[in-house]
């Protein structure tokens, strides 16, 4: 069966976790799966087999956050929801949660609180939920009822967190104007409930063990995902309950040193959000604080002082664009293959599109009319053109005679201030299908960088081009050349190699020299590694096209 729905439960002595198991099972309504890792001890009382139940034993603890990690993994649906083993739901939360979510979200249905059991001696006196122990009206022994019942008040649809950071009930969000509808954000969670999809849970790592078993797992997930450019909601069409562990003894965390886990949690949580050096996010800290302010527990002082800190990693989230540049000069038969090939790699709406004469082709294509009289100008202009149209924070070049594998659009420069190659490239004949590779292959076409940095050069270089000339010292691979050899800034290069290589076709209209022996190179160092292949067989391609056959059985 194929689900839409898996519920991760980790679970260590949790006395009712059969009874959560069971409340899912009769409330669900559409095709949602469970699965219940046990870490550390079995499940006391034991779980009925249900298919639609999935139970991991593991003898030893791994923590409550391994726990939820390694049930993500085994999940099959779209959607995954963390939950605490002592919770109820509301009669088809499933389906009313799956109705309204975005795939950038993460969601929580309102919040009650769950009352479980009662204390009850033979005299008939009861005791709300807590530890076990003697009547405290007569004296005789109690015994637990349970009653397993979601109590009306109080409902909680919104959360946020202090300054130190601490989690906070905001309720002074819900008398905003902000707070209307069904659907209403919220700046944290409380951490027993929250649902997203599998593909976000592991792409922001909405469980990360660095920040220990337990502890701030509201304030985790809620900023990573606000930060990332989604938003936290909560439904108010569906409620689940939750039991708080208050009283201790009997009845309190199930792990060891609950409080010093989430101390050093907070503290993780300090240094990763509060001095933005989460490496996905595109906000800083003070903006989700603006977004919600005030917030209790922060002063106007502190939230001066965030607002005034920087994103500190260069790993903002990266939004990958191509940047295809052609003069259209060549067989009609390989220009069409390349880019056949390139939207293989990368969808066709990421593609910006810079030619002489209009090609249809990419999200958006650029004329730029050929000036022979331009000569290399022409190019850097075609270049710096596409570059201010790209909306993309990170930029892939690519040239209308390579063909680009898939692989090569899986990097993301994680430097802002260095230009980066793809390194793993081979030279194809195009008459005979020899080929060959070398390691050190820094070429134009196989440039990626981070869009500001390629802007700041090529607006330098059009510009002293444009009033100064083109020689070859100044070379054409931003970061190979300083200022001083003849380059226009001093910026670095570093080299990647994607999975698979590119292959650049030799033909009879590229820009540079071919070169197919080894004492046609002046320098000796540019023939280490010095690889040739023959038929069409190229490492990494299942197929390589000889440009007779159709372009669609490239693959």
């Amino acid at each position: 069966m194929k689900y839409d729905l898996s519920i991760l439960i980790p679970a260590r002595n949790e006395m009712f976790l059969k009874n959560t198991v069971e409340d899912i099972l009769a409330h669900k309504e559409g095709k949602t799966e469970i699965i219940v890792v046990l870490d550390g001890a079995p499940a006391d009382p034991p779980l009925e087999p249900h298919p639609d139940v999935t139970v991991l034993f593991h003898p030893a603890a791994r923590g409550q956050r391994a726990a939820t990690n390694e049930a993500a993994s085994l999940a099959q649906g779209k959607y995954v929801a963390k939950v605490d083993a002592h919770c109820s739901f509301d009669q088809g939360f499933d389906v009313k949660l799956m109705s309204v979510m975005h795939d950038d979200w993460t969601i929580v249905p309102m919040m009650r609180n769950l009352h479980v059991f009662d204390w009850v001696c033979p005299a008939g006196h009861r005791r709300y939920q807590g530890p076990q122990g003697p009547c405290e009206e007569c004296g005789q022994p109690t015994t637990r009822d349970v009653l397993w019942h979601a109590k009306k008040s109080p409902k909680s649809y919104s959360y946020c967190f202090d300054d130190s950071p601490h989690f906070q009930y905001f309720e002074e969000f819900e008398k905003r104007k902000e707070f209307k509808g069904d659907l209403t954000e919220t700046m944290s969670l409380q951490g027993s409930f929250f649902m997203a999809t599998r593909k976000k849970f592991f792409e922001l790592g909405l469980c990360d063990e660095a920040f220990g078993s337990w502890g701030s797992q509201g304030i985790e997930v809620a900023v990573k995902t606000w930060l990332s450019g989604g938003k936290v909601m909560c439904y108010h069409k569906t409620w689940y309950a939750h039991l708080f562990r208050t009283q201790g003894k009997d009845f309190s965390f199930p792990y060891e040193n609950p409080h010093s886990g989430a101390v050093k949690a907070q503290e993780h949580a300090r240094k990763l959000f509060f001095d933005n050096k989460w490496p996905g996010q595109v906000h800083p800290l003070s903006w989700l604080l603006e977004r919600f302010w005030p917030v209790p527990g922060w002063s106007q002082a502190n939230f001066n002082i965030q607002r005034s800190w920087p994103i500190q990693t260069a790993a903002k989230k990266a939004s990958k664009g191509v940047l295809y540049y052609t003069h259209g000069v060549g067989d009609p038969l390989i220009l069409s293959t390349v880019r056949t090939q390139l939207i293989k790699g990368i969808k066709e709406k990421h593609i910006i599109a810079v030619s002489h004469d209009p090609i249809g082709f990419g999200a958006r294509n650029i004329v730029y009319p050929r000036n022979p009289q331009d000569g290399w100008l022409d190019l850097f202009m075609r270049i710096l053109i596409g570059l201010e149209a790209s909306e993309a924070n990170v930029i892939f070049f690519a040239e209308h005679d390579v063909l680009y594998h898939p692989s090569h659009f899986d990097f993301i420069p994680p430097k802002r201030d260095v230009f980066y190659y793809n390194t793993n490239v081979w030279k194809l004949r195009v008459e005979d299908g020899h080929a060959l590779y070398v390691n050190d292959c820094k070429q134009l076409s196989g440039l990626c960088a981070w869009r500001e940095l390629l802007l700041q050069h090529y607006r330098e270089r059009v510009h002293r081009v444009r009033n100064h000339g083109f020689t070859r010292a100044n070379g054409f691979e931003p970061g190979t050349r300083n200022i001083a050899h003849g380059g226009f800034d001093n910026y670095s290069c570093e080299e990647y190699r994607s999975a698979a290589p590119n292959i650049d076709i030799r033909h009879g209209y590229n820009a540079t020299q071919n070169r197919w022996s080894k004492d046609q190179f002046r320098n000796q160092k540019y023939t280490d590694g010095w690889t040739e292949a023959e038929g069409w067989k190229i490492p990494g391609w299942d197929f390589v096209p000889r440009f007779t056959d159709n372009v669609n059985t490239v693959r």
